[in-house]
């Protein structure tokens, strides 16, 4: 669905080098800290920033050899709808009526009053949450195959989150063969709905892993000195020094939890894989 092929984007002293694929059916997160290089990955997808070097293919073509139809088979959430903030759900109903060939304004609007989102307000009057559920509901407003969504649940409460994370529930239930690229640095939602994440740090991949494999595999020891010195390090990822010794990342939790039954162990999330392989040592 998305092929990114070692494209590299320079700013002065900082630059962005990112290589990645997304198939049909998946849906992929990109996770890391603000300014990690997130929001640029997706805007080069997208077309809005152009890489320095590298190349970039969604549905099997360059991105700039996209035609019109190919163009309508993505949905976009970027933290600006693109929308006036003047405008009313209604005037959006009929710009969308004339952009998208399946777009389907009855159940568009079903959709919106279903989310509490008023049609006759401007959206400069919408609380954030509501804009940010607008912002999504006109990604999926016209079945696109791919959608590319920036931070879409950035700033919201846990209510407004979980509803946007269900519409995207709700959008691959739909087509097995649709795909959603996701950046976020909220890691329980991507937990709760991606298949695999990138870790992305200072403009690189860190890590590529499964989400089911992190959340199942992955595991900080905690261990003073002399259990340090002892215990074998050949599945320990990151280590980092703290006041009681040592906390190690590993991926095998099963070979520490078998040969080292004493050993502390907390099991591994996302959080903990940011922090250990952003701020741990090799």
């Amino acid at each position: 669905m998305i092929k990114v092929d070692n494209i590299v984007k320079r700013y002065g002293d900082y630059s962005l080098n990112i290589s990645m694929n997304i198939p049909a059916g998946n849906i992929t997160g990109i996770i890391g800290k603000n300014g990690a290089g997130k929001s640029t990955t997706i805007k080069s997808i997208l077309g809005i920033v152009r890489p320095d070097e590298g190349s970039i293919q969604v549905f099997g073509k360059d991105t700039k050899k996209l035609n019109v139809k190919d163009k309508q088979d993505i949905g976009v959430a970027l933290s600006d709808s693109g929308f006036s903030m003047y405008l009313t759900v209604d005037d959006i109903i009929h710009i969308l009526k004339k952009m998208y060939d399946k777009f389907d304004d009855k159940e568009f609007t079903e959709l919106c009053i279903k989310q509490g989102l008023p049609l006759n307000k401007q959206i400069k009057d919408f609380s954030t949450g509501m804009k940010a559920k607008l912002r999504v509901l006109v990604a999926i407003s016209h079945k696109a195959k791919l959608l590319i969504l920036d931070e879409p649940t950035s700033g919201l409460d846990i209510e407004a989150r979980n509803d946007i994370l269900d519409m995207l529930r709700q959008y691959m239930s739909e087509d097995e063969n649709r795909s959603i690229l996701i950046s976020s640095h909220i890691s329980s939602d991507l937990e709760g709905l991606c298949d695999d994440v990138y870790l992305i740090h200072n403009g690189k991949v860190l890590l590529h892993e499964d989400t089911d494999k992190i959340l199942d595999e992955y595991a900080i020891l905690k261990l003073d000195e002399t259990g340090y010195e002892q215990i074998d390090k050949k599945y320990i990822i990151k280590t980092k020094k703290v006041s009681f010794g040592y906390e190690c990342l590993t991926n095998q939790k099963k070979f520490y939890t078998e040969n080292y039954p004493k050993a502390v162990m907390e099991n591994g999330n996302i959080d903990d894989l940011i922090l250990m392989m952003t701020g741990g040592n090799d």
